[in-house]
């Protein structure tokens, strides 16, 4: 099974210390009124209990990060065999060399670093065999209203990773009677959802936030595909725990394409990745 395998001490400071030296990019998660936003960052310098990052972004879209001292953050970032999540706190804000950056955020170095194997985030086909519905739902914007906090939405799970996932949303019809009808213009990239489904009927619910990066209608245009990031899971242990169970999922769906002889809809590059790695511990065969 899947899991995430956790660096301490000396482990996790070799790593961050080998992606410091790099200047390698890191992608920051937190909470901000209530809404979750990503940053793309650089892992800057190491000094002393601290770690210190950078606004990473192109000069013609500037986006500045709105995050305060005392705020819990995730951190992500990709090197050697997996990915590496850890979650810690803004213990200081500085000003930047590059004004274009916006200014260092001093974060606390974790005292542990969990890795997850690249291969669970290598999209993998939902089974042929099943059927993975699935809830999604955004807040309204408008605190006053006095509609219901949330909208919900159902959809049919096509592909997922530890990363990601790709569903389809009817655009017209439903099944349930509390499910609203979807519209292309109740999506759009860039907005954050919430996310809800059963990997396996016999499995308790996974729910997560997710980014949309893609938002495609079919050539009937009875359906919507809409392509998602996973956002905030490593900003804390429950989070972590869902990662966790994210991978395995990716892990049990390759495997029963496998058995049924649709290895095809794994991605490629999952199946180099298996014939490299144990899936228990991310160590080279």
């Amino acid at each position: 099974m899947s899991e995430i395998v956790m660096l301490e001490g000396h482990e996790s400071q070799a790593v961050l210390q080998t992606v410091v030296d790099s200047r390698a990019p890191a992608i920051m998660s937190y909470l901000s009124k209530d809404k979750w936003h990503v940053a793309k960052v650089l892992m800057k310098e190491l000094v002393g209990d601290r770690l210190l990052v950078e606004g990473c972004h192109s000069a013609k879209k500037p986006h500045p990060i709105n995050i305060r001292v005392d705020q819990p953050v995730g951190v992500n970032f990709k090197h050697a065999y997996g990915k590496f999540v850890f979650d810690t706190t803004v213990v200081g804000l500085e000003p930047s060399a590059d004004a274009s950056c916006g200014g260092t955020i001093v974060l606390a170095i974790p005292h542990r670093i969990g890795v997850v194997q690249r291969r669970s985030y290598f999209r993998v086909s939902v089974p042929e065999s099943l059927r993975v519905n699935v809830v999604l739902w955004h807040r309204t914007t408008n605190r006053s209203s006095k509609e219901t906090a949330h909208k919900y939405y159902e959809g049919r799970l096509t592909d997922i990773s530890a990363g990601g996932a790709q569903l389809v949303v009817p655009l017209t019809g439903h099944s349930a009677g509390d499910a609203s009808i979807a519209k292309e213009a109740d999506f759009h990239k860039g907005q954050f959802v919430g996310m809800r489904f059963t990997p396996m009927p016999y499995e308790m619910p996974l729910m997560f936030n997710a980014q949309i990066r893609n938002v495609l209608p079919t050539a009937d245009h009875q359906h919507l595909c809409l392509g998602l990031q996973i956002v905030g899971l490593e900003a804390s242990d429950e989070g972590r725990q869902t990662l966790s169970r994210l991978a395995a999922v990716v892990d049990r769906y390759y495997q029963i394409n496998q058995s049924h002889g649709n290895d095809q809809q794994a991605d490629p590059a999952y199946r180099l990745e298996a014939s490299t790695f144990h899936v228990s511990t991310g160590t080279p065969r």
